[in-house]
Order: structure tokens, then sequence, then C-alpha cells
């Protein structure tokens, strides 16, 4: 069997954060939905039943937790600061796609949520 793609990932990650240009939302928070999807080969995974022959996601979730709790008034700029922590601390993960989702975004009309999304691959993995 030949593989051609692997991701590990971390699907509507619900966090209560502090971002946006408003007043209002930096003091009483709100909250947002983060996504990510590592490519990672996991092919040694697949093969050895060992945790460091793969991306642990709980590690991932920590990153994204630390990285949601420092409040911004972008969450463009969040998410840079997401994706560059993500390809420092994981240098395995070969391409990565980070949505942020703010929920219930202060606008007049109804709007499910607003947000990011990057598809970023990393340079220092050659692919």
């Amino acid at each position: 069997m030949k593989m051609t793609s692997s991701y590990i990932f971390l699907e509507d990650v619900r966090i209560h954060a502090y971002h946006g240009v408003l007043p209002q939302e930096n003091e009483v928070g709100q909250d947002f939905l983060v996504s990510v999807r590592c490519g990672v080969d996991i092919s040694e995974a697949m093969e050895h039943d060992t945790l460091e022959t793969t991306l642990n996601y709980a590690t991932l979730y920590e990153l994204i937790a630390r990285e949601m709790a420092q409040t911004s008034q972008l969450i463009e700029h969040v998410a840079g600061r997401m994706a560059k922590s993500i390809f420092r601390e994981f240098p395995m993960v070969a391409s990565l796609d980070l949505t942020i989702t703010k929920l219930n975004p202060p606008l007049r009309g109804d709007c499910k949520g607003a947000g990011v999304e990057l598809h970023l691959i990393n340079d220092k993995t050659g692919v």
C-alpha cells in the first residue's frame, strides 16, 4: 500500500477568548472555533504503535489554547502567531490548514460566524 498524504487534525475546538477591536470584545470575550489540519507523514505510526512516531494532538491542543489566551485585536494576527508556533513546535508538519471562526461577531445582521482561513506550507520541510 502506498500513502499519498496523511493528516493529524483538531476540528472545531471551542475556546472563549478576548480578541477584537471593540472594547466589549476585550472585556467580556466571546467564543471562537479553531480547526487545524496538519500535513504529517504518519506512515511510521501506522507500523509502530508509539506516540513518538506521530504528532501528539493533545500537545497541539495546548499550543492552540496558549495562543488563543493572548489577546489581539485581529484574529488574522492570532492565526499568524498560531501557525508560526505550530511549525516551530512541530517541525515534521509539512502543511497546515488553519481556521479561526469568531462566533456571533458584533455585526448589525445575523451571522453564524466570521473568521480567517490559512493554507500554509512549511518552507523548512522542503515540501
